[in-house]
């Protein structure tokens, strides 16, 4: 049994802080003190480090001093958003007692608890991306061990299923991103630290498979879980109760607008491994940032709910075609119906889904609920803004007809424009409650009387600079000068002297005062009260407003996809049956709208023919020439037909597609001591073991991390392993000259190249992929324009030079690192500046300033 914790040493308020910060010993206390919150002891310092808030120490409590640090009330949210950053969880404890009226400490609680995960202010979150919760248990041995995982969308109310392999949780969590991690204390599995995001800790009694059933069983309101197809799942189920636990104890009350679940097995989406969706770039670039990636060029969305389900598709891309068909359907009725006007009125929307969320939290603000009043009145001509023709448009469209009562409700209840918080009154409309409008009646008629007493008042005592005034510390009051003292009548009665002046109170104005000062109080306490009654009549339509914010979102998403296939001439993509990956014209959407944008020149499309026949493409050619771009464009084109997108090519034709699996560049892992060979036999190791017949593997260089005969021969057993056994459609590019006899004995697979013109001593890239192998890579051109001194590139085109000229057999090894030999080089290089500057020059004839400049343009010839 555990005891509970003395605290008698210590003052009533810190004793009532330490009762709270014994119920939340992990999280920082943002402790209610007047118009701060403060912090105490170790969450002081933390915050000092953390916030570069003051640190500071008053008086003493158990005979220690307190050391304190302290934000604002009005700038908690920024001092939030900080902490929720650094992956930090703060509870706010509010002053819920009436501060008039207690003998002790005033009662404080805590309201919520905000962690990364389960934020939901519109301040501290991002708009187009979700803020995920992701629970995450093992069960099973050692040898066969199932993961369990949930996860919660606080802002959507969308909860999440699936079971997946130790294996395929790297994927799961590259593509949930989520912003918290609850794992079981004692059993946490090693691949979770893959998240990069807070991991809390949480009781292994949590995890319990059966609590977790009755939990989404009360949770969504259903009798059970087969009718969902969740009811097979003990792993997840387990990890549901952790998570569904834990965001209730984090919101303070029940999660009213989570209704809805999705069960998502990995056998039903398309893999996009972790690899794959960095060497893509489809949300972040290889150097971290947001932009340009595929999902920023694709994202020209006019809401953050959009912005957010443009993300969801685009990283939960469904093997199934059905809902990519329907998607391209809907792509071609706003193409042929016109889809500016929709994305017109999509513009002025509100965020509904988190606007729903928050007032199924009771944390909506009034200035949202006139957002979600302004989107209601939009409704109808949005409405007229939508095509025919598409029956996922018709379905969005029934969720876009909300209830007018909701409507009706807000316009009559909410001012028009209503003050930021609560706390500051005006939020309520005048006339929607007779007894606030009598207690404001009684405000608003307070400057009359002032003004008529003041009158009164005047011609009663004849002081004619008499002044009837108010302020906040002292209330109502007559002013009269010192030198006026003398005239003032017996019913005065001073309440304060200044050096100059006396102030009064009379009977007449000390009744009105309790009357004035009563009636704000009064309106305030009415208007909280009606927010409240409002918040409750909400509550019964979220299912409405929750099916509005999803239909708007998914209609901006399909919307911003038509203006992008419209803008930069994309197709509609055909499904087929067979085995097939055939694509005319195709181009990178991402490069192809980086050239345009500097003016870089057009982008150089090419074919990709793959089918049952042939499953491989083995690309050589130089280096810069495009080998990587043009595999990395067949992937994302590949992909966005996956998620309903149409593609940029001139014609596109997919058969059946379960994996795409990428294993470009070179890079190491030196936080998990990894080097970047290592990681390259990785990452090839995960992609033998995932891919089948049904995926697209693109190699780029595979073995070029060790020796070359280590590396030849990995490359070769490779490709072996992948036309004769895994049999995935694969575009094999290399540097290795050897491996373009591999489709002379491989008979489904083919040479290409990409083309290059040499002109001297300088090479342009044509970009065209063409039959047969490259002749030469062509490095040292390369090397040449990336900068190399001149002398560097001529040594190095010797070497090359008498490599080619010798047989592999039967030869001395050659001197890598002498010098070219004088009589090669004097006839096969033209001489260099340096040497005609050199022969020009007459050294008896040179002054020393001569000699000296002489030497500076030696100098600056020997390094071009």
């Amino acid at each position: 049994m555990t005891q509970t914790p003395d605290f008698s040493a210590h003052t009533p308020v810190m004793q009532q802080y330490f009762r709270l910060k014994a119920e939340h010993p992990d999280v920082l206390v943002f402790f209610r003190m007047g118009d701060f919150y403060e912090v105490f002891f170790d969450d002081a310092r933390k915050c000092n480090a953390l916030l570069d808030i003051t640190l500071t120490s008053r008086g003493q409590s158990g005979g220690n001093p307190v050391v304190m640090a302290g934000v604002p009330v009005h700038a908690l949210e920024s001092y939030l958003a900080k902490l929720i950053k650094l992956g930090e969880a703060v509870a706010i404890a509010e002053q819920v007692g009436d501060v008039a009226t207690s003998k002790g400490p005033v009662e404080r609680k805590v309201v919520r608890v905000v962690t990364p995960g389960t934020v939901t202010d519109s301040e501290l979150l991002a708009d187009k991306q979700d803020s995920v919760l992701l629970a995450v248990v093992a069960q099973g041995s050692r040898a066969s061990t199932t993961l369990g995982l949930a996860w919660l969308s606080m802002t959507q109310g969308q909860l999440g299923l699936a079971e997946c392999s130790e294996r395929e949780l790297p994927s799961w969590l590259a593509r949930l991103s989520p912003a918290e991690v609850l794992v079981d204390r004692e059993k946490q599995p090693a691949a979770v630290l893959a998240a990069r995001a807070p991991i809390t800790n949480r009781p292994s009694w949590q995890f319990d498979s059966a609590l977790g059933a009755r939990k989404l069983c009360e949770q969504l309101a259903v009798a059970g879980l087969q009718g969902l197809n969740a009811d097979k799942l003990p792993a997840a189920h387990a990890a549901a109760a952790a998570l569904l636990s834990y965001a209730e104890h984090t919101q303070g009350r029940a999660l009213a607008h989570v209704k809805s679940l999705q069960v998502h097995r990995s056998s039903e989406l398309l893999d996009l491994p972790p690899a794959t969706q960095r060497n893509l770039e489809l949300t972040l670039t290889l150097r971290g940032e947001t932009a340009p990636t595929l999902l920023s060029l694709l994202d020209s969305c006019r809401s953050g709910m959009g912005s957010r389900a443009l993300r969801h598709w685009l990283l939960h891309p469904r093997r199934e075609r059905g809902e990519a068909i329907a998607r391209h359907e809907a792509i071609a009725a706003l193409l042929d119906g016109g889809y500016e006007p929709l994305r017109e009125a999509l513009r002025g929307v509100s965020d509904v889904e988190r606007i729903a969320a928050r007032t199924a939290l009771r944390q909506v603000r009034p200035r949202e609920l006139t957002g979600l009043r302004a989107t209601l009145q939009a409704l109808p001509e949005l409405l007229r803004t939508l095509p025919a023709g598409s029956a996922l448009i018709d379905g969005l469209a029934a969720g876009l007809r909300a209830s007018p009562h909701i409507e009706e409700l807000l316009r009559h209840a909410i001012a028009e424009e209503p003050a930021v918080l609560l706390r500051d009154g005006g939020v309520i409309a005048d006339g929607f409650d007779a007894e606030l409008d009598e207690l404001r009646g009684i405000q608003n008629n307070c400057d009359a009387f002032l003004l008529d007493l003041e009158s009164r008042e005047r011609a009663r005592t004849g002081i004619a600079n008499l002044r009837v005034q108010y302020n906040k510390v002292h209330g109502f009051y007559i002013e009269v000068t010192q030198g006026q003292v003398d005239k003032v009548p017996m019913d005065y009665q001073r309440r304060q002297t200044l050096k100059n002046a006396e102030r009064y109170i009379t009977p007449e104005l000390k009744a009105f005062e309790d009357k004035a000062l009563s009636a704000q109080e009064r309106s305030l306490t009415r208007e909280k009260y009606l927010y409240e009654l409002l918040l409750d009549q909400l509550l019964e339509e979220l299912p409405t407003l929750t099916a509005l914010g999803r239909a708007l979102a998914s209609l901006d998403a399909l919307a911003a996809l038509a203006e992008r296939a419209a803008m930069l001439n994309w197709c509609r993509p055909e499904f087929v049956n067979q085995p097939a990956i055939d694509i005319t014209a195709g181009r990178h959407p991402v490069v192809e709208a980086r050239l345009r944008e500097t003016g870089a020149g057009e982008f150089m499309a090419n074919d990709c023919r793959l089918d049952a026949r042939t499953r491989m493409l083995v690309i050589t050619g130089p280096n810069m020439g495009g080998k990587s771009t043009f595999m990395r464009q067949v992937a994302l084109i590949a992909l966005l037909a996956a998620i309903g997108s149409y593609v940029p090519a001139t014609a596109c034709r997919l058969g059946p597609m379960d994996a795409i699996h990428t294993r470009i560049g070179a890079a190491d892992d030196l936080a998990n001591a990894q080097s970047t060979f290592m990681l390259e036999m990785t990452e090839g190791a995960a992609i033998l073991h995932g891919a089948t017949e049904q995926s697209l593997v693109l190699m780029d260089e595979i073995g070029r991390g060790t020796s070359t005969f280590d590396g030849l021969a990995l490359a070769s057993a490779i490709a072996s392993h992948l036309h004769d056994k895994t049999r995935a459609f694969t575009l094999f590019a290399t540097h290795y000259f050897e491996l373009t006899e591999f489709p002379a004995k491989h008979g489904q697979a083919l040479n290409c190249h990409v083309s290059a013109v040499e002109s001297g001593e300088d090479i342009v890239f044509l970009h065209e992929i063409q039959p047969g192998p490259a002749s030469r890579s062509y490095g040292v051109q390369v090397a040449r324009l990336a900068g190399m001194p001149a002398s560097l590139v001529r040594q190095a085109r010797a070497t090359l030079e008498a490599l080619e000229s010798r047989a592999l057999e039967g030869q001395a090894q050659i001197d890598l690192f002498a010098a070219p030999p004088q009589a090669e080089a004097a006839t096969a290089l033209a001489p260099s500046a340096l040497d005609e500057a050199m022969a020009a020059v007459d050294p008896d004839a040179l002054s020393p300033r001569e000699a000296l400049e002489l030497v500076y343009r030696l100098k600056k010839l020997s390094l071009q």
